[in-house]
């Protein structure tokens, strides 16, 4: 092959990556978007809090989040070749940490006077918030590990 053709030929095709080959469920994409729900969720409710909210449109948004969660697992759960043991590690310690930091938010709340049925309702938020992101943190940060073989 001459130097014109290699030139007009472009590179050469890289080989396939790794992760390229395997498919991976769309766990950032449906976590990222319960967060929103929640967050939403929150607003709504804070915006609200001088007056009676309607509790519709939060119960609503927060059981599509929760959906959105629970498919993310489900479908996560269904993946084999996967880095499970770093995975358990990063989502151990972020879900700590997020615990810690959605108890002292309800601690907020409980102490601001926060009534019953938004109280619940942020309870709900806090708590699909502090699964949600320590399980797109540890699939985002596993979903880049070496696979262990199955030796």
């Amino acid at each position: 092959m001459s130097a014109a053709q290699a030139a007009q030929a472009g590179p050469p095709a890289a080989p396939p990556d790794e992760d390229e080959e395997r498919t991976l469920p769309p766990v950032i994409q449906l976590g990222v978007s319960a967060l929103a729900l929640v967050v939403i969720t929150g607003i709504y409710l804070a915006a609200e809090a001088e007056r009676n909210p309607s509790l519709v449109l939060p119960i609503v948004l927060l059981a599509v989040a929760a959906a959105l969660v629970l498919t993310a697992a489900v479908l996560l759960a269904r993946v084999r070749d996967f880095a499970w043991g770093k995975f358990r590690m990063v989502f151990g310690w972020a879900f700590l940490e997020y615990l810690v930091i959605a108890g002292m938010l309800m601690y907020i709340f409980v102490r601001d006077g926060t009534p019953g049925g938004t109280l619940a309702l942020f309870v709900v938020g806090l708590v699909i918030f502090a699964i949600d992101i320590p399980m797109v943190f540890a699939f985002s940060v596993a979903r880049y590990q070496p696979v262990p073989s199955a030796a």
